[in-house]
């Protein structure tokens, strides 16, 4: 017993680490790759304060709600409120401007979900949006479309993982002001597309070809020359529609708003962000990868994360923007800096920003920096 004794101990340990590891590596994936569970109503409300028709919300002290631009909130009954762009702070929290109307609907709320969606619905963004459908193989997925003149010049906009249509509008207003013509579309699993399977996302490997088909409508309705914006995983799945679809001849151009260039870097970004070492990321990748063990997560086959990674010296051949915020803390902007410094084809531009929140910090840089750089990409509309 005594002569097995040290080896048996060794093996025992190593097979418990494995263990743990695996454990580890599972959880991580089933997180990644979890279905859509509805927003969380995180953000605390500590007081409201009003004075004739100025009235003032103090909030949770966080990283978010002391950024200063345009942001709002989803309250739990679906309502929608935006808050002024003034900010302070107060012994409590973080002090933001309301009008009279919003603080009464915040009457008796305790807590609300922080958003950079400025216009829930294309009304709210001024916009006249006819409501379609556009058929797939796994159902219809809703659709908008923004007719603004042209036919020959569409612009397609995708919306992010976690995300809904009403994200995009965003960049739809500025698409429209060019004179293009809008689909904003969705795919399967997410806020408004149709539910397969687990519902788990698979990063965008699947969810590109439901855009796809949005393409194809596109296509059928009269473009020629399609302009991609993508929203976070929305840009992963843009760049690859724009290299690798039946339509990749007809896109000029990306507008990249936080693109997830590489799944890899954005999965260790965000366990840095989580208090947990970067290199924990690696033991979920078998999970993600290797037919069996994804499965066992949920998915119905595996994700190729190297076609899904945009981080290589000349992989992107199309005429890129990207917009990213410094502060972003799901997607690496040091990696969008990278990928412009090898990239001919991409140009980057930074905002003091959060994820997904570079239009919010500034409107009308980021409108401008999107309308300048359009334009000599684009034919003259017809």
């Amino acid at each position: 017993m005594r002569k097995w004794a040290v080896p048996l101990m060794v093996g025992g340990g190593a097979i418990l680490a494995l263990g743990l590891a695996g454990a580890v590596g599972y959880a991580i994936g089933r997180t990644l790759t979890a279905p859509y569970s509805g927003r969380r109503h995180t953000t605390r409300i500590l007081g409201i304060s009003s004075r004739g028709h100025q009235s003032t919300v103090t909030l949770d002290d966080t990283v978010q709600t002391r950024q200063p631009g345009r942001y709002g909130a989803f309250l739990p009954d679906g309502r929608h409120i935006r808050f002024s762009t003034d900010v302070d702070t107060s012994e409590t929290g973080v002090v933001r401007g309301v009008t009279s109307d919003a603080a009464d609907s915040l009457d008796g709320v305790e807590r609300i979900s922080w958003t950079g969606i400025e216009f829930p619905t294309p009304n709210d963004a001024k916009l006249h949006a006819v409501d379609l459908t556009i058929e797939s193989e796994h159902g219809p997925l809703p659709a908008w479309v923004i007719d603004s003149g042209s036919r020959a010049t569409w612009a397609v906009h995708i919306h992010g993982l976690g995300s809904s249509r009403a994200g995009t509008l965003r960049g739809v207003q500025i698409a429209s002001e060019r004179g293009l013509t809008s689909l904003v579309t969705t795919y399967r699993n997410a806020v408004d597309g149709p539910q397969v399977g687990s519902r788990r996302t698979t990063l965008g490997l699947e969810e590109f070809h439901d855009v796809e088909r949005a393409l194809d409508y596109a296509v059928e309705h009269g473009a020629e020359q399609i302009v991609l914006f993508g929203w976070s995983m929305g840009a992963n799945i843009a760049l690859r529609l724009a290299h690798h679809s039946r339509w990749s001849d007809r896109v000029v151009a990306v507008v990249a708003e936080s693109p997830v260039l590489d799944w890899r870097a954005t999965v260790s970004a965000n366990l840095s962000g989580a208090g947990l070492p970067s290199w924990t990321a690696h033991l979920a990748y078998p999970w993600l990868t290797l037919p069996q063990l994804a499965r066992r997560l949920g998915l119905a086959s595996e994700i190729d994360l190297d076609l899904l990674d945009w981080s290589a010296r000349d992989r992107i051949r199309i005429p890129t923007l990207i917009l990213q915020g410094r502060y972003d803390r799901s997607t690496p902007w040091r990696l969008a800096e990278q990928v412009a410094a090898v990239n001919p084809h991409v140009t980057l531009e930074l905002f003091e920003a959060d994820h997904t929140m570079t239009w919010n910090s500034d409107p009308g840089r980021w409108r401008s920096t999107v309308s300048a750089w359009l334009t000599p990409r684009l034919d003259k509309p017809d």
